[in-house]
This record gives C-alpha cells, structure tokens and sequence, in this order.
C-alpha cells in the first residue's frame, strides 16, 4: 500500500475546493495546514470534521483562548504533536503567554498524575460531589 499524500488545492475535486476555501477564509489564511490537506483524502471526513471543528470552537460561552487552551491540554494528553502545535500557535494568536502556557502544561501534568492515583487506588466518588 503506498502512502497516502496530502491533497493540494490545484488537484483538490470541487468538493475539497470548497471546504478548503471556507477554511481559508474562516481562519483569513493563504492556505490550509496539513491536517486538512491529509484528511481530503476521504472528502466526507474532512466536510464532517471541519463543520463539527467549525461548530466548536466559534464564539460561545468560552472566549477562543479558553477553547484553544483546552484543545492544547487534551492534545497534549493525547501525546498528538501535531494538534499540540497547531493550536499552540492559535493559543498563542489569541492572547497565550509563555507564563498561561507553562501553567496549562503544570495543570495538564498534575491532573494527569491524580487522575491515575484515583483510578489505580480506586477511589470512590465523595456524596459531596454528586
């Protein structure tokens, strides 16, 4: 099986087109990142997944920085280097410092730790808290 290729604008079937121009012009961007071009290779997933992203992460009841911090925190947990860089760098456009992201990562860490502390020893959930 040969490995797959990312699929560029110039030989994208019009349905790729038009996702990636929506892309474009969501994120005022020249062109898309990678991970669109990779996904293009099945159109359905990159139409479905860049609607429900799209859907997501618009404005809402967390301003984009929170949003973009917590897609970092759960991308870091999910050892995903690529999603850990390209919303890093989002983070970072929306107002990111190196000091909130040197606290993310001691959150993400720490939580990450009690996490399996409290699953290994498992520790029943506290009425408290129901």
């Amino acid at each position: 099986m040969s490995r797959i290729q990312p699929i560029e604008y110039s030989a994208a079937a019009p349905e790729v087109k038009a996702v990636y121009d929506d892309i474009k012009e969501t994120r005022h961007v020249d062109d898309v990142n990678n991970f669109w071009k990779f996904i293009a290779n099945h159109p359905p997933t990159l139409a479905r997944t860049w609607d429900s992203l799209k859907d997501v992460m618009a404005p809402g009841a967390l301003d984009p920085l929170i949003k973009e911090l917590l897609y970092v925190a759960v991308s870091v947990t999910n050892n995903c280097g690529y999603c850990v860089a390209s919303h890093t760098a989002a983070a970072r456009r929306a107002g990111m410092t190196d000091e909130m992201f040197g606290e993310l990562l001691a959150v993400v860490g720490m939580a990450n730790e009690t996490n399996r502390l409290a699953v290994g020893y498992r520790v029943p959930i506290d009425p408290a808290f129901e």
